[in-house]
């Protein structure tokens, strides 16, 4: 019988002895008190504390966490616009009283201060300014959370603005804005590329009439010595140089009727074709060879004439 009175003394024994010990979680401290009164810092790994004596106070996490803050400013030209600011920040290890004691609601805290620095810097630049020197805010924030936080066992490890979006209207204007000027830069490319376009396009006119006068002008060379070589068989028969003339060009007078005559899809050309037509034609060329020699030889002695002078 008195076997069994020893059996709630061992048990609760036990229950004393298991609550002794306690674990303490990596990257984590805990705050031991002994009758109220701050005693020590546990770190991770299995931690010993006098039963009914000693208690957990408190946990504290050494990881890095962070604080997402939303301010709402108005800028140096009165447009309002609302910014997200992340804090990282961490408890520093050696300073775990100090954060735990000294300070309750430390994300209030942080606000405060972020608060208190990006009202006091936005309202100097402008909106567009606020974009580019947003890493100005971001440092100016930093600098003043890390004198004012230092002295509580808090870290900061880094602060970004993560996010600027200005009034509605204003961001509309905005869009507005740089549309007009994609368009401007795309009409201007536009009118470059017309302009090329019409340069290219002359210049290979310009090459084409060139190259089709050059043409012409061979063409009319071979004619010219065709035909010179035509009056000088004529010449070695008898036949003068106006004769020969006359003949070559009464020749492709009919060359001309023969071939038209031989196109089955040829347009309808009226053209004198009787003998005395040729005839005609040979005596009017005869004369104008007869006319244009006078004149030659007129401009030749006049010519001849000046240079005696």
């Amino acid at each position: 019988m008195g076997e069994f009175i020893y059996i709630p003394i061992i048990f609760f024994g036990l229950i004393i002895l298991i609550s002794s010990f306690f674990v303490v979680k990596q990257q984590t401290s805990a705050i031991v008190e002994r009758f109220g009164k701050f005693q020590s810092v546990r770190h991770s790994g299995l931690q010993l504390k006098i039963p009914l004596v000693d208690r957990i106070a408190g946990k504290l996490s050494l990881k890095i966490q962070q604080l997402d803050v939303i301010i709402e400013t108005k800028t140096l030209d009165d447009v309002f616009v609302r910014l997200k600011v992340s804090v990282q920040y961490k408890v520093i290890r050696d300073k775990v009283y100090d954060a735990f004691y000294k300070l309750d609601y430390p994300h209030d805290q942080i606000t405060s201060y972020v608060f208190d620095v990006v009202r006091a810097e936005v309202p100097k630049m402008k909106l567009d300014d606020v974009f580019v020197r947003k890493d100005d805010v971001a440092i100016a924030v930093k600098a003043e959370l890390n004198d004012a936080m230092a002295e509580y066992g808090y870290d900061i490890i880094k602060t970004l603005v993560t996010d600027i979006d200005p009034d509605a209207q204003v961001k509309a204007a905005m869009n507005r804005i740089n549309a007009a000027d994609r368009e401007k830069t795309a009409a201007q490319f536009e009118g470059d590329a017309a302009r090329i376009l019409i340069v290219e396009k002359a210049k290979a006119e310009a090459e084409s009439k060139r190259l089709q006068g050059q043409g012409i002008a061979d063409q009319r060379r071979e004619i010219a010595r065709g035909l010179e070589e035509s009056v000088e068989v004529l010449n070695k028969v008898g036949i003068n140089s106006q004769e020969a003339s006359a003949l070559i060009v009464v020749t492709q007078h009919y060359d001309t009727l023969q071939s038209i005559g031989q196109e089955t899809n040829s347009n309808l050309i009226l053209l004198p074709n009787s003998p005395q037509a040729g005839s005609q034609m040979l005596n009017d060329m005869v004369a104008s060879f007869t006319a244009s020699n006078q004149i030659g030889e007129a401009m030749k002695n006049a010519k001849n004439k000046k240079i005696e002078e």
